[in-house]
Protein backbone atom coordinates (compact mmCIF):
# COMPACT_ATOMS: atom_id res chain seq x y z
CA UNK A 1 0.00 0.00 0.00
CA UNK A 2 1.58 3.28 -1.18
CA UNK A 3 1.87 5.94 1.00
CA UNK A 4 0.31 9.64 0.75
CA UNK A 5 2.28 12.58 0.33
CA UNK A 6 2.18 15.62 2.14
CA UNK A 7 0.27 18.51 0.43
CA UNK A 8 2.20 21.34 -0.39
CA UNK A 9 -0.06 23.42 2.15
CA UNK A 10 1.27 20.91 5.01
CA UNK A 11 4.81 20.69 3.36
CA UNK A 12 7.18 22.56 5.21
CA UNK A 13 5.04 23.02 8.55
CA UNK A 14 5.75 20.95 11.72
CA UNK A 15 3.73 18.63 13.02
CA UNK A 16 4.59 20.01 16.77
CA UNK A 17 1.93 21.94 18.37
CA UNK A 18 3.13 25.08 20.35
CA UNK A 19 4.25 25.52 23.14
CA UNK A 20 1.58 26.63 26.37
CA UNK A 21 2.46 29.78 28.11
CA UNK A 22 3.51 31.90 24.46
CA UNK A 23 0.99 33.79 23.12
CA UNK A 24 1.56 34.58 19.63
CA UNK A 25 0.97 38.43 17.97
CA UNK A 26 2.00 41.08 19.54
CA UNK A 27 2.92 41.33 23.21
CA UNK A 28 1.43 44.31 25.56
CA UNK A 29 3.76 46.47 27.75
CA UNK A 30 4.27 46.10 31.49
CA UNK A 31 1.74 48.53 33.57
CA UNK A 32 2.97 50.71 35.98
CA UNK A 33 2.44 49.11 39.93
CA UNK A 34 0.23 51.51 41.75
CA UNK A 35 0.75 53.73 44.69
CA UNK A 36 0.51 52.34 47.90
CA UNK A 37 -1.50 54.57 50.72
CA UNK A 38 -4.01 57.78 49.80
CA UNK A 39 -4.14 61.12 51.06
CA UNK A 40 -3.89 60.70 54.90
CA UNK A 41 -0.41 59.14 54.64
CA UNK A 42 0.67 62.04 52.51
CA UNK A 43 -0.83 64.38 54.84
CA UNK A 44 0.93 62.79 57.33
CA UNK A 45 4.49 62.37 55.03
CA UNK A 46 4.30 66.27 55.02
CA UNK A 47 3.86 67.17 58.86
CA UNK A 48 6.19 64.64 59.24
CA UNK A 49 8.38 66.54 56.81
CA UNK A 50 7.47 70.11 58.15
CA UNK A 51 8.33 69.09 61.91
CA UNK A 52 11.30 67.40 61.48
CA UNK A 53 14.24 68.62 63.13
CA UNK A 54 15.68 69.10 59.73
CA UNK A 55 13.58 72.79 59.58
CA UNK A 56 13.59 73.94 63.69
CA UNK A 57 12.58 77.22 62.06
CA UNK A 58 9.30 76.48 60.85
CA UNK A 59 8.50 74.68 63.65
CA UNK A 60 9.69 77.45 65.73
CA UNK A 61 7.14 79.63 63.91
CA UNK A 62 4.20 76.99 64.02
CA UNK A 63 4.18 76.54 68.18
CA UNK A 64 4.47 80.56 68.17
CA UNK A 65 1.35 81.22 66.32
CA UNK A 66 -0.52 78.36 68.03
CA UNK A 67 0.21 79.71 71.39
CA UNK A 68 -0.98 83.49 70.53
CA UNK A 69 -3.84 81.98 69.14
CA UNK A 70 -4.49 79.97 72.44
CA UNK A 71 -3.75 83.35 74.10
CA UNK A 72 -6.17 85.12 71.82
CA UNK A 73 -9.35 83.08 72.74
CA UNK A 74 -9.04 83.23 76.65
CA UNK A 75 -8.34 86.65 76.53
CA UNK A 76 -11.34 87.40 74.79
CA UNK A 77 -13.52 85.37 76.80
CA UNK A 78 -14.57 82.38 74.39
CA UNK A 79 -14.02 79.55 76.72
CA UNK A 80 -16.01 80.70 79.78
CA UNK A 81 -18.93 81.90 76.97
CA UNK A 82 -18.83 78.25 75.82
CA UNK A 83 -18.64 76.81 78.85
CA UNK A 84 -21.73 78.86 80.45
CA UNK A 85 -23.34 78.35 76.94
CA UNK A 86 -22.47 74.36 77.65
CA UNK A 87 -24.11 74.68 81.09
CA UNK A 88 -27.35 76.83 80.50
CA UNK A 89 -28.43 73.72 77.61
CA UNK A 90 -27.32 71.55 80.30
CA UNK A 91 -29.88 72.70 82.71
CA UNK A 92 -32.08 73.33 80.53
CA UNK A 93 -32.05 69.45 79.81
CA UNK A 94 -32.26 68.74 83.17
CA UNK A 95 -35.34 71.12 83.57
CA UNK A 96 -36.94 69.03 80.84
CA UNK A 97 -36.31 65.36 82.44
CA UNK A 98 -37.91 66.95 85.26
CA UNK A 99 -35.01 67.80 87.83
CA UNK A 100 -35.90 72.00 87.52
CA UNK A 101 -36.99 73.19 91.66
CA UNK A 102 -41.32 73.15 91.77
CA UNK A 103 -41.19 73.74 95.75
CA UNK A 104 -39.40 74.58 98.61
CA UNK A 105 -40.41 73.07 102.22
CA UNK A 106 -40.19 75.07 105.10
CA UNK A 107 -40.69 74.18 108.85
CA UNK A 108 -39.45 75.57 111.99
CA UNK A 109 -39.34 78.76 110.97
CA UNK A 110 -41.60 80.89 113.63
CA UNK A 111 -40.06 84.52 113.90
CA UNK A 112 -38.09 83.91 110.43
CA UNK A 113 -39.97 85.11 107.20
CA UNK A 114 -40.06 82.52 103.83
CA UNK A 115 -38.56 85.70 101.96
CA UNK A 116 -35.83 85.93 104.10
CA UNK A 117 -35.21 82.25 104.13
CA UNK A 118 -35.13 82.12 100.16
CA UNK A 119 -33.33 85.00 99.76
CA UNK A 120 -30.72 83.24 101.75
CA UNK A 121 -30.92 79.87 99.85
CA UNK A 122 -30.49 81.66 96.18
CA UNK A 123 -33.12 79.12 94.35
CA UNK A 124 -34.27 80.96 91.43
CA UNK A 125 -37.37 79.31 89.56
CA UNK A 126 -37.14 75.95 87.67
CA UNK A 127 -33.64 75.85 88.82
CA UNK A 128 -31.75 72.47 88.06
CA UNK A 129 -31.87 70.96 91.79
CA UNK A 130 -28.71 69.45 90.91
CA UNK A 131 -26.99 72.93 90.71
CA UNK A 132 -27.78 74.32 94.02
CA UNK A 133 -25.17 74.23 96.49
CA UNK A 134 -26.69 73.14 99.93
CA UNK A 135 -23.23 74.14 101.82
CA UNK A 136 -23.46 77.65 100.49
CA UNK A 137 -26.79 78.09 100.93
CA UNK A 138 -27.02 77.38 104.75
CA UNK A 139 -23.77 79.44 105.15
CA UNK A 140 -26.31 81.79 103.95
CA UNK A 141 -29.02 80.88 106.25
CA UNK A 142 -27.01 81.44 109.46
CA UNK A 143 -26.70 84.74 108.86
CA UNK A 144 -30.32 85.57 109.81
CA UNK A 145 -30.87 87.35 113.09
CA UNK A 146 -33.30 84.24 113.89
CA UNK A 147 -31.39 81.09 112.68
CA UNK A 148 -28.98 78.89 115.10
CA UNK A 149 -29.17 75.95 112.99
CA UNK A 150 -30.59 74.91 109.47
CA UNK A 151 -30.38 71.71 107.23
CA UNK A 152 -31.38 71.48 103.58
CA UNK A 153 -32.14 68.38 102.03
CA UNK A 154 -33.17 67.42 98.19
CA UNK A 155 -36.12 66.01 97.85
CA UNK A 156 -36.21 64.11 94.45
CA UNK A 157 -37.31 64.94 91.35
CA UNK A 158 -37.99 68.22 91.94
CA UNK A 159 -38.02 69.46 95.96
CA UNK A 160 -36.18 71.24 98.28
CA UNK A 161 -36.59 70.91 102.16
CA UNK A 162 -35.66 73.40 105.11
CA UNK A 163 -35.92 72.68 108.59
CA UNK A 164 -34.59 75.46 110.66
CA UNK A 165 -34.10 76.14 114.21
CA UNK A 166 -34.69 79.62 115.66
CA UNK A 167 -32.97 80.96 118.48
CA UNK A 168 -34.52 81.38 122.03
CA UNK A 169 -34.93 84.94 123.26
CA UNK A 170 -33.45 84.74 127.07
CA UNK A 171 -33.71 88.75 127.79
CA UNK A 172 -34.01 91.99 126.77
CA UNK A 173 -30.57 94.18 126.98
CA UNK A 174 -30.39 98.03 127.06
CA UNK A 175 -27.67 99.51 124.94
CA UNK A 176 -27.16 103.19 123.93
CA UNK A 177 -28.65 102.21 120.75
CA UNK A 178 -31.58 100.70 121.97
CA UNK A 179 -33.22 97.78 123.75
CA UNK A 180 -32.03 94.31 122.10
CA UNK A 181 -32.38 90.31 122.38
CA UNK A 182 -30.24 88.24 123.68
CA UNK A 183 -29.75 84.27 123.83
CA UNK A 184 -28.69 82.60 127.52
CA UNK A 185 -25.28 82.88 126.74
CA UNK A 186 -25.26 86.38 125.65
CA UNK A 187 -25.81 86.45 121.93
CA UNK A 188 -27.32 89.42 120.45
CA UNK A 189 -30.24 88.13 118.24
CA UNK A 190 -32.05 91.52 117.14
CA UNK A 191 -33.34 94.56 118.28
CA UNK A 192 -36.18 94.89 116.27
CA UNK A 193 -39.64 93.57 117.38
CA UNK A 194 -38.74 93.51 120.86
CA UNK A 195 -41.98 94.86 122.18
CA UNK A 196 -43.72 92.03 122.27
CA UNK A 197 -41.33 90.37 124.68
CA UNK A 198 -42.04 92.83 127.78
CA UNK A 199 -42.28 90.08 130.03
CA UNK A 200 -38.50 88.91 129.62
CA UNK A 201 -36.03 90.00 132.25
CA UNK A 202 -34.24 93.81 131.03
CA UNK A 203 -30.55 93.81 131.57
CA UNK A 204 -28.49 97.17 131.69
CA UNK A 205 -24.56 97.24 131.84
CA UNK A 206 -21.54 96.20 129.77
CA UNK A 207 -21.13 92.80 129.69
CA UNK A 208 -24.49 92.32 131.57
CA UNK A 209 -25.78 89.39 128.84
CA UNK A 210 -22.32 87.11 129.64
CA UNK A 211 -22.98 87.18 133.30
CA UNK A 212 -27.08 86.99 134.05
CA UNK A 213 -27.63 83.33 133.06
CA UNK A 214 -26.82 82.36 136.86
CA UNK A 215 -27.51 85.82 138.67
CA UNK A 216 -31.47 85.77 137.28
CA UNK A 217 -32.14 81.99 137.75
CA UNK A 218 -30.73 82.65 141.54
CA UNK A 219 -33.47 85.63 141.85
CA UNK A 220 -36.62 83.48 140.49
CA UNK A 221 -36.09 81.30 143.60
CA UNK A 222 -37.22 84.03 145.57
CA UNK A 223 -40.94 85.11 143.86
CA UNK A 224 -41.00 88.18 146.38
CA UNK A 225 -37.89 89.65 144.77
CA UNK A 226 -38.52 88.13 141.50
CA UNK A 227 -42.32 89.71 140.84
CA UNK A 228 -40.63 93.54 142.21
CA UNK A 229 -37.37 93.41 139.86
CA UNK A 230 -37.79 95.82 136.92
CA UNK A 231 -34.72 95.75 135.58
CA UNK A 232 -31.57 93.75 136.23
CA UNK A 233 -27.74 96.29 135.97
CA UNK A 234 -24.65 94.68 136.01
CA UNK A 235 -22.20 97.36 137.70
CA UNK A 236 -18.76 98.32 137.01
CA UNK A 237 -18.24 94.81 135.17
CA UNK A 238 -17.85 93.40 138.87
CA UNK A 239 -21.30 93.11 140.67
CA UNK A 240 -25.28 93.12 140.40
CA UNK A 241 -27.99 96.08 141.21
CA UNK A 242 -31.30 95.23 141.36
CA UNK A 243 -33.88 98.14 140.25
CA UNK A 244 -37.43 97.26 141.81
CA UNK A 245 -40.52 98.63 140.34
CA UNK A 246 -40.96 101.10 142.79
CA UNK A 247 -37.60 102.94 142.37
CA UNK A 248 -35.79 100.94 144.65
CA UNK A 249 -32.17 100.17 144.42
CA UNK A 250 -31.12 97.02 145.85
CA UNK A 251 -26.89 96.74 145.98
CA UNK A 252 -25.16 93.30 146.05
CA UNK A 253 -21.96 92.17 146.86
CA UNK A 254 -19.51 90.56 143.75
CA UNK A 255 -20.23 86.89 145.42
CA UNK A 256 -21.98 85.29 147.55
CA UNK A 257 -25.53 87.04 147.00
CA UNK A 258 -27.56 83.95 147.07
CA UNK A 259 -27.55 84.45 150.99
CA UNK A 260 -28.44 88.37 150.19
CA UNK A 261 -31.06 87.30 147.97
CA UNK A 262 -32.84 85.45 150.34
CA UNK A 263 -32.57 88.04 152.97
CA UNK A 264 -34.03 90.30 150.96
CA UNK A 265 -37.11 88.31 150.21
CA UNK A 266 -37.39 87.66 154.04
CA UNK A 267 -37.70 91.44 154.31
CA UNK A 268 -40.23 91.83 151.59
CA UNK A 269 -42.40 89.23 152.67
CA UNK A 270 -42.36 89.56 156.84
CA UNK A 271 -41.40 92.89 157.11
CA UNK A 272 -42.75 95.01 154.02
CA UNK A 273 -39.76 96.81 153.46
CA UNK A 274 -40.73 98.03 150.51
CA UNK A 275 -43.68 99.80 151.71
CA UNK A 276 -41.44 102.29 153.48
CA UNK A 277 -40.10 105.43 152.31
CA UNK A 278 -36.80 103.43 152.07
CA UNK A 279 -35.08 104.51 148.29
CA UNK A 280 -31.87 102.49 148.84
CA UNK A 281 -31.09 99.27 149.90
CA UNK A 282 -27.18 98.52 150.35
CA UNK A 283 -26.58 94.29 150.64
CA UNK A 284 -22.68 94.39 149.98
CA UNK A 285 -21.72 94.61 153.83
CA UNK A 286 -21.71 91.44 155.64
CA UNK A 287 -23.07 92.94 158.32
CA UNK A 288 -24.74 95.24 159.28
CA UNK A 289 -27.01 96.06 155.73
CA UNK A 290 -27.93 99.68 155.18
CA UNK A 291 -31.32 101.37 154.80
CA UNK A 292 -31.15 104.89 152.78
CA UNK A 293 -34.65 106.79 152.98
CA UNK A 294 -36.26 109.85 151.38
CA UNK A 295 -34.46 112.92 153.66
CA UNK A 296 -38.42 114.22 153.87
CA UNK A 297 -39.87 110.89 154.67
CA UNK A 298 -42.10 110.24 151.62
CA UNK A 299 -42.01 107.35 149.81
CA UNK A 300 -39.65 106.28 147.37
CA UNK A 301 -40.35 107.32 143.79
CA UNK A 302 -39.85 104.61 140.66
CA UNK A 303 -36.44 104.94 139.55
CA UNK A 304 -36.34 105.13 135.82
CA UNK A 305 -33.16 102.47 134.48
CA UNK A 306 -30.49 104.10 132.84
CA UNK A 307 -27.40 102.73 130.94
CA UNK A 308 -24.34 103.28 132.89
CA UNK A 309 -25.65 104.89 136.15
CA UNK A 310 -23.17 104.49 139.08
CA UNK A 311 -25.78 103.70 141.54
Amino acid sequence: MSKERPSERTRGRSSRSPARGITRGRQEAPRRAKRSGGFWPMVGSFFASVFSPRHPMVLLTIVVVMLAVAAAIITGGAIPRTIHKTDVAATTLVDHAGFGVAQVHLSGNARTKPDEIMGGLGIKAGQSIFAINLRTARARLLTLPWVADAEIHRRYPDDISVQIVERVPYARWQTPNGVVLVERKGRVITGDDTNEFGKLPLLIGGGAPEHADGFIEAVAHHRAVAARVKAYQYQSGRRWNLLLDNGVVVKLPETGWDVQIRELDRYIVEDGILETNIREIDLRPTSPYFFVVNRDGTPAKEKKPETGSAI
